[in-house]
């Protein structure tokens, strides 16, 4: 568990939408370094765009995100990848056109120094996609797809990941697979967010997890006690 302190992602009172439509509502979160913080809550419940606000696409209307104390509200999404944050969204996240490797090295294209480390560290934790790097993404498997995505995202090295429904569409035994990574990722020092509609998965493996509902905060706090609160099992567990 991360120590109770050292808070490194920071998001406060948040407002913010897509042009007059507001999604989220003073809604709040933190992340502490080297943490797993998953997001849940039904469809439609701000969880996407949290991320998004977060990472720049949108600008909240209210609140402000701060990352290692520095304010980040409305920073260009470049920008924030540079100083750490790295995001994979749900949807469209590899170039299917493009070889593994291509796609990793794309990962890597703000970088001015030597990245080839890094893409044989990728290659060391995602050893399939190693014995596959000259081949097209868009002949993978979802699961090895999403593995590219991951792996692309942390090219730059990041402080914190936020991964947007990692295990959506996927078979039983790729989530499986996908989730592996994800702790594998975690161990090694990054903090992350996690946004996923297999709730009991993702709060199994966090340190604490957040329920939004109708874009609002619902409940909080730590994974394993929220996986026994019966209002939490009742409405997102199947419980």
């Amino acid at each position: 568990m991360a120590s109770t302190d050292n808070i490194i992602l920071r998001a406060e009172d948040i407002t913010v939408g897509y042009g007059e439509m507001d999604i989220l509502y003073n809604v709040f979160i933190h992340l502490k370094f080297g943490e797993m913080v998953a997001i849940i809550g039904p469809n439609g419940a701000g969880k996407s765009t949290l991320l998004k606000a977060v990472f720049g696409f949108l600008k909240p209307k209210t609140g402000r995100v701060m990352f290692n104390n520095l304010d980040i509200t409305g920073m260009k999404p470049d920008k924030i990848a540079k100083i750490g944050i790295s995001y994979v969204p749900q949807v469209e996240n590899v170039f299917p056109s493009l070889t593994i490797q291509e796609n990793l090295e794309m990962g890597a294209f703000i970088r001015t120094d030597d990245f080839r480390p890094r893409l044989n560290e990728m290659y060391e934790l995602f050893p399939v996609l190693k014995k596959r790097k000259q081949q097209k993404v868009g002949h993978l498997s979802g699961g090895q797809r999403q593995m590219v995505a991951m792996g692309r995202a942390l090219m730059l090295d990041p402080q914190v990941l936020l991964l947007d429904e990692p295990s959506a569409g996927l078979a039983p035994k790729l989530v499986s697979m996908i989730f592996e990574k994800i702790k594998d990722i975690n161990s090694t020092g990054v903090a992350m967010v996690l946004v996923e509609q297999n709730a009991k998965e993702a709060l199994s493996m966090a340190d604490r997890g957040y329920v939004l509902v109708s874009g609002r905060n619902a409940l909080d706090g730590e994974g394993q006690a929220l996986l026994q609160d019966k209002e939490v099992g009742r409405l997102y567990l199947g419980g």
